[in-house]
């Protein structure tokens, strides 16, 4: 075997595939993100209205399990770097992939190959689920109607990028406990600092979850938030920041 093809991107791309499909907790991470989109999307049903508000948007009801189902997801983007630091594998990476950047590229592939998979799934089986377990008059969303499909699908892709922002947290903090603790705040703590602000403040609108919320999984319009296209595009942003972020922390510091 050459050595382009020992470390081209291909290559390292199976090598990250392998190392992820053969570690316990991807699956544990994995049958809790489908619980929690599945299981909160069945129990909100469940509990939905049958003399709902003009403001009631029954496909953003859909997804109430996004809120679990993103910090579960976050810690599978951060384990697939962090583990290796905390075990020393990632010597072992470095050796076989010198080009640090190419690894991390690798990384992203499969995560993000696995998690939008997975997610969009997740996402028509929360969707199918919601109008199943609701009782008789509580409205539910078909895909044929406008915006409803839309917003499915970036409930589905949602959980990705939350995923390549926690692997790119993981390549700056190395720690997992740090990186986790990263995506808490980010996912959890910032939006309660700031909600003194206001529910419908400019700070808080461009943070990940409302973003989720008000702008990805929302039908109707939501009062003085972002659209849809400008909030997963700043939401690719943060990955893309991020992941430019852990990069650059890879090929500066020792492993």
């Amino acid at each position: 075997m050459t050595t382009a093809g020992a470390y081209g991107l291909g290559g390292v791309v199976r090598m990250e595939w392998r190392k992820l499909r053969t570690v316990r907790s991807t699956y544990w991470i994995l049958l809790v993100f489908a619980a929690a989109m599945v299981g909160v999307a069945a129990l909100d049903g469940a509990g939905g209205p049958t003399n709902p508000a003009p403001s009631y948007d029954p496909t953003q009801s859909a997804f109430g399990g996004l809120a679990l189902a993103q910090l579960t997801i976050g810690i599978l983007g951060v384990l697939a770097l962090s583990s290796e630091f905390s075990t020393g594998l990632i010597r072992a990476t470095f050796a076989a992939v010198p080009r640090r950047g190419r690894a991390l590229t690798a990384k992203a592939a499969v995560i993000a190959g696995v998690t939008l998979a997975s997610g969009e799934v997740l996402a028509f089986a929360a969707f199918a689920a919601f109008p199943i377990a609701a009782p008789y008059g509580v409205p539910h969303a078909t895909l044929s109607q406008p915006g409803v499909l839309r917003a499915v699908l970036l409930a589905g892709a949602y959980p990705c990028l939350i995923a390549l922002i926690g692997l790119g947290l993981a390549g700056i903090i190395r720690h997992t406990s740090g990186a986790i603790a990263a995506i808490v705040g980010v996912l959890f703590v910032l939006p309660l600092v700031l909600l003194p602000l206001g529910w419908h403040s400019t700070a808080l609108k461009f943070l990940p979850w409302m973003i989720a919320v008000n702008s990805l999984t929302a039908v109707k319009p939501v009062a003085n938030s972002l659209s849809a296209a400008a909030g997963a595009g700043m939401l690719c942003l943060y990955a893309a920041v991020a992941l430019a972020a852990g990069g650059w922390a890879l090929a500066r510091r020792d492993a």
